[in-house]
């Protein structure tokens, strides 16, 4: 895989040098070009030599409502204090560390909660010629329902029923009845996904793990990977073993290095349990399974995009049908999930459908893992029912607003979904959704909203892995500016729409933040964002509209001070 080979040879050389990149042609016999043409794609990959130490300062959602421009301008002071190009002080998209915003890395170790007096200490160090520590993170197993084996050490129970049982129509009707869908966001049914690779033809199939955790705001799968591993571990072999995948990957983003850590050490422990490998639990059952490090970029997210990266190609979405089900890795059908779907299979198997699907609450149905940042007292990853609402999130889990600040909006899933306000006047809701509150409603309270996603979509909105808080003081036109800047920032480029969409959008915003936008432009930020949501090949493009769109429709006394 020239990806991963990229990788050992920038993390050895600290940057890509041209005579290793001829050299490692040579080896595999892939012409130069082949090799520039991954290079150059992902941000991960440095071409040239760059300054001895650089500092990134995450500049996204929750890092950006923390202070994170205070911070890049403190360590721009600091990096003047240093020799001509000794230091550089650069932005960068999400780092996965909402909790602890603003985070930031210095060369390839990731930081957060650090001041600027500690950034500087580490970049001495740099320059000094030392080693960098890595920040430890809790890694100590919690009480979550999700984890069947709390308490001891996996013993891949499920996937010993299995071998001893190899009935996977029955696994399939399990999810199908605990009503388990696609925690990444999509909520497709599992069942399905599963059934359909099972009865595809072919003899080779693959399984894979999207744990490529890259949207500003979302950081659970960083949690299940470092406290429960085993978990995502059994789910895979178990989806494996069903639609008769002999080979999987649990695809992780290059900054979790704790994370990748413990995902192989608990695939080793997995194989040494018999789980693993070949004659698996002394059966002719066999799945090999090992660990695949992103080479970043937020397009990896995207199913297929993903797929790409892992067959040294540009990161770029597939035009769809077919789909990955069907034609998937190296064409062949490709059963993928998200961590947390992956790593619910082995409880809902070991505990009964019937125990996840009631444990949802106000009429939904399972329970599911938020990440939750921003104006809260208490940021992290919260397991819940499905049903709860919002208020009730803030209040009993995050033990409410940070600072004496009250409950303004909330952005539900990360910045895809755009943001809604504390209060929604009536005549701003979708009239179906208007027609289900009590006679006489006038303002409808988002703090009573269930979690839920088709009570999300009933808002014109969406439920994702990831809720972002603001608080009283958060500039609504200046947080919608940094969400749709990210989407610019990580636009694959392949769409028209979206590689000139996003960065249109971001200039619009950037006009209307200095104040010089005409009020007759509203209406072509309207047009721009149908084009792009009509016509961008992939969810991402057709979601960079959702910040700026819902900041119009919900806070437009906001917007009216920055109108020309």
């Amino acid at each position: 895989m020239i990806v991963q080979r990229l990788s050992e040879i920038q993390h050895r050389c600290g940057y890509l040098p041209e005579d290793e990149l001829k050299a490692l042609s040579k080896r595999i016999g892939e012409p130069l070009h082949r090799i520039h043409e991954v290079a150059s794609f992902f941000p991960h990959y440095l071409l040239k030599p760059g300054p001895d130490a650089v500092v990134r300062i995450c500049r996204d959602m929750a890092c950006h409502l923390a202070g994170a421009k205070t911070l890049h301008a403190a360590m721009e002071g600091v990096a003047s204090e240093f020799g001509s190009g000794q230091v550089k002080v650069e932005g960068v998209s999400c780092l996965g560390q909402c909790d602890h915003a603003p985070a930031a890395c210095v060369n390839e170790f990731v930081y957060w909660d650090k001041s600027p007096r500690e950034l500087r200490g580490l970049v001495e160090r740099v320059l000094a010629k030392e080693g960098l520590p890595r920040q430890e993170a809790p890694t100590d197993r919690l009480d979550w329902k999700i984890d069947p084996y709390f308490g001891g050490e996996a013993t891949y129970e499920a996937v010993r029923r299995f071998a001893e049982n190899p009935d996977g129509d029955a696994i399939i009707k399990a999810l199908e009845v605990s009503t388990l869908k696609g925690m990444g966001g999509a909520r497709f049914p599992t069942f399905r996904k599963w059934s359909a690779v099972k009865g595809s033809p072919g003899v080779i199939k693959y399984a894979v793990v999207n744990g490529d955790e890259s949207e500003p705001g979302t950081f659970k799968d960083r949690e299940l990977f470092r406290r429960a591993p085993h978990l995502v571990v059994e789910g895979i072999i178990l989806a494996g073993l069903v639609t008769g995948a002999k080979q999987g990957w649990i695809y992780i983003r290059h900054e979790y290095e704790e994370e990748i850590d413990a995902v192989r050490e608990e695939i080793k422990r997995a194989v040494a349990k018999g789980a693993c490998g070949r004659k698996i639990f002394g059966t002719d059952l066999e799945f090999e399974l090992e660990v695949f490090v992103s080479p970043g970029g937020y397009i990896c997210g995207e199913e297929s995009a993903l797929i790409e990266a892992m067959e040294d190609k540009r990161a770029e979405p597939r035009n769809k049908p077919p789909f990955l089900v069907y034609s998937g890795l190296y064409n062949r059908p490709t059963v993928m999930n998200n961590v947390e779907t992956m790593s619910w299979v082995p409880a809902i198997l070991l505990k009964g459908p019937e125990w996840y699907r009631d444990m949802g609450v106000n009429g939904s149905t399972g329970a599911w893992f938020i990440s939750v940042s921003g104006d809260v007292k208490r940021p992290g990853v919260y397991e819940i029912p499905f049903g709860l609402t919002i208020g009730e999130m803030i209040d009993d889990c995050c033990q409410g607003m940070k600072d004496g600040l009250t409950f303004k909006a909330i952005a539900p899933s990360g910045p895809s979904g755009g943001v809604l306000p504390a209060s929604i006047p009536v005549s701003r809701l979708p009239a179906k959704f208007a027609a289900s509150l009590p006679e006489g409603t006038t303002e409808f309270d988002v703090r009573t909203l269930p979690l839920d996603p088709s009570k999300l979509q009933s808002l014109d909105n969406m439920l994702g892995a990831a809720i972002v808080v603001l608080g009283s003081n958060a500039n609504m036109v200046d947080f919608a500016l940094n969400l749709v800047e990210f989407y610019a920032n990580e636009s694959c480029g392949k769409c028209v729409p979206c590689r000139l969409g996003s960065h249109k959008l971001a200039e619009m915003l950037q006009t209307l933040k200095k104040g010089n936008f005409p009020r007759a432009g509203l209406a072509l930020v309207d047009e721009l964002a149908r084009a792009m949501i009509l016509t961008s090949i992939c969810g991402l493009g057709m979601v960079v509209p959702n910040p700026i769109t819902t900041v119009l429709k919900y806070f437009p006394e906001e917007v009216e001070p920055y109108l020309a």
